[in-house]
């Protein structure tokens, strides 16, 4: 059979609401509101340049189970953009937009075969023979049961693509729906499992191929990095992925050397400097900024000053930089001197460094439990216990510097 060739993109979130972002100016914020909107529209254009068989959409193509009706208007204008090439577009809902959300209906065009919420299979015509599809919508936003047990095995030779919106089972970094595990795919026998609902790029296997794509733009700082898709060409004996990037706004960590810095302005020239170099590759970006290799003079120049105050300096900066970038917060890490800490202070520390996420959720509980300000809390994992664990040393050694 000859080959085929396709786009695979999941979790789009059109419409996210971009939550916890602060103090940006008016024209800064639009951009980053409108950023997955772009970033869709990026993705139809490559589409409608490379006219591939068809398009493939793995869930969560909204943000919300209402369904932003700006967001379903550019996504029905889209998808009629395809229409009007004749491409067609094999999709899926996930868990934030479930079939039981109530929203304002648009109505898509023929060239759209949406899955329901019973794992089901489409075929499709192609000019190098039959695709069968086989995949589900989720009818509401919690699907707790393997969902991968109900796909049927591969019984001929034309191709088959399984659609997924789920969690590798034992994966905690994400909410786990739908669990599979990677030798449930295998079992079926498809050529390709085009997966969403994972917002990091990744391949679990080569042969046949597994693959999470990714979200299309990244929308808060633990979705650092280049977002896009993969144009995927598919044989019986090969998997070829392209990436695509589609990212508008990028989130990440630049990390600037402090090495040798003793005066303030020597401290702006090298954000600047690599801030630029940053944004020449990257584009428009919201970072955190990292100050690497601070000695005890270079650390005490900083930890003198308060946090706000630091950030309106540097965001001031480099406000007229060609491509907007946004400072969201700053970290130091120092050259290790345990001696110059306090000895109550080394103490803290290592007490904290201890504390596993059982611990932390305990210490939060009242805070997360907040009716109001639960909502706009990040999960504790892994990452975020990090994260804690370096903000809260930061500021101790900030603080607590032996003879202070």
């Amino acid at each position: 059979m000859e080959s085929i060739r396709f786009i695979h993109t999941a979790d789009l979130h059109l419409g996210s609401p971009f939550i916890g972002m602060r103090d940006l100016q008016k024209e800064q914020w639009q951009k980053l509101k409108d950023s997955t909107l772009e970033a869709f529209d990026r993705l139809i254009n490559y589409a409608l340049k490379t006219k591939p068989d068809f398009v493939l959409i793995v869930g969560d193509i909204y943000d919300g189970e209402d369904r932003n009706i700006r967001a379903q208007a550019r996504f029905q204008k889209g998808m009629q953009q395809l229409a009007n090439q004749k491409i067609p577009v094999i999709m899926c809902y996930g868990n934030h937009d479930h079939l039981s959300g109530n929203w304002t209906r648009f109505e898509l065009p023929e060239n759209v075969h949406a899955f329901d919420d019973t794992v089901s299979q489409f075929k499709l015509a192609t000019a190098s023979g039959p695709v069968t599809f086989t995949g589900f919508s989720y009818g509401k936003r919690h699907i707790s049961e393997s969902m991968v047990k109900q796909y049927p095995v591969a019984q001929n030779q034309e191709y088959h693509i399984g659609l997924l919106h789920g969690s590798l089972e034992g994966d905690s970094t994400h909410a786990v729906y739908a669990p599979f595990k990677k030798e449930q795919l295998l079992s079926k026998q498809y050529d390709y499992w085009a997966l969403g609902h994972i917002h990091k790029r990744q391949e679990l296997a080569n042969e046949p191929a597994i693959v999470y794509p990714g979200n299309i733009q990244g929308r808060h700082r633990k979705e650092t990095g280049v977002k896009g898709f993969y144009e995927v060409t598919l044989s019986k004996a090969t998997t070829q992925l392209a990436f695509i990037p589609t990212s508008v706004v990028q989130f990440d960590r630049v990390a600037v050397s402090a090495k040798g810095i003793v005066h303030m302005n020597e401290l702006i020239e090298a954000c600047q400097d690599k801030l630029s170099l940053f944004t020449q590759g990257a584009g428009a970006a919201i970072i955190e900024l990292v100050f690497t290799e601070l000695d005890q003079e270079s650390f005490q120049l900083l930890a003198e000053i308060p946090e706000s105050e630091l950030l309106e300096m540097l965001r001031e900066s480099i406000a007229e930089m060609e491509w907007f970038v946004w400072i969201q917060s700053i970290q130091l890490q120092q050259v290790e001197q345990d001696s110059e800490l306090s000895p109550i202070g080394a103490t803290l520390i290592e007490t904290i460094e201890s504390w596993e996420i059982d611990n932390w959720k305990a210490i939060l509980k009242d805070l997360y439990r907040h009716p109001k300000s639960s909502r706009f809390l990040e999960a504790v994992d892994d990452q975020t216990v990090g994260e804690l664990q370096l903000a809260t040393a930061q500021k101790i050694r900030r603080r607590m510097q032996a003879g202070e």
